[in-house]
């Protein structure tokens, strides 16, 4: 069986500290980010706006509260 552990770490783009799995920038290929950057450089590479990248990051975390374990 494949046991997970969490590993904190920090955003180089926005700063923010995150548990989960890494998201590898589009921008050089390179660089793990958070996913919630990793979000929205795919957003942003289709032409979504930043209000709209808003609108489907709280979506994307209001139902991702709803599936977590209590």
């Amino acid at each position: 069986m494949k046991t997970e552990i969490s590993k904190t770490r920090v955003c180089p783009l926005c700063g923010k500290s995150y548990t989960e799995r890494p998201a590898l920038s589009r921008r050089d290929n390179e660089t793990l980010i958070c996913p919630d950057c990793g979000t929205r450089e795919a957003l942003e590479s289709i032409g979504v706006a930043d209000a709209e990248q808003d609108k489907i990051l709280h979506t994307i975390h209001r139902f991702s509260a709803d599936l977590q374990p209590e």
